[in-house]
């Protein structure tokens, strides 16, 4: 029987839900969708769509899922399918819209601070996002997306990440590891950033 429990990694909860989906457990789909949204929408995003090109790039997916659920006879397989079909939606969409700058875009991803902050706060969040943003931008775009994925992951899955970016499982940790050594070492550089922090 299935249950929506969140035992396992996120490749397993997405296998439990999807099989229970295709065995007429309608519930288990909305369970699979909130399980994955946030990784395939962060995949999008990495791909250089806007917030609202990657919501759209997420709905086609679901809707390509549903469609072709038949046709996944693993249901392991199910997270690395919609991985794959979110990367090639997202550079299909890249492609037409021809969108290279999204700088701007991504201040809006970490959320606006809540109304109860006090007026300092806010100012001094808003100055480490745009100093870190800017830091960011400058990563390579393999740095930019790992760091997007497993960045909003819920323990994420490196044999899918690593697929879903093209990279080898075993290079996730250590390039991570640098990308991360590159930004703080950026930031470290920055004198706006010890003024932000």
């Amino acid at each position: 029987m299935y249950t929506d429990g969140t035992t396992g990694s996120l490749a397993e909860r997405a296998a439990r839900a999807f099989a229970a989906y295709r065995d007429g457990d309608a519930q288990a789909m909305s369970d699979l969708v909130d399980t994955t949204t946030t990784l395939l929408w962060h995949t999008a995003r990495g791909q250089g769509l806007d917030p609202a090109q990657a919501e759209d790039v997420v709905q086609t997916t679901w809707l390509t899922l549903v469609q072709h659920a038949p046709s996944i006879h693993d249901p392991q397989a199910v997270l690395k399918w919609l991985l794959t079909t979110t990367r090639r939606e997202a550079w299909a969409t890249a492609k037409r819209s021809r969108r290279e700058d999204v700088r701007e875009e991504l201040g809006e991803d970490a959320g606006a601070p809540t109304q109860s902050a006090e007026p300092e706060q806010v100012l001094v969040r808003g100055q480490e996002q745009v100093v870190l943003w800017k830091h960011f931008s400058t990563l390579s775009d393999r740095c930019q997306q790992l760091l997007r994925v497993v960045a909003f992951a819920e323990r994420p899955d490196y044999a899918h990440v690593a697929e879903a970016l093209g990279m080898p499982v075993g290079s996730i940790g250590p390039t991570r590891g640098r990308c991360l050594a590159k930004l703080r070492l950026a930031l470290g550089a920055d004198p706006s950033w010890d003024v932000a922090s």
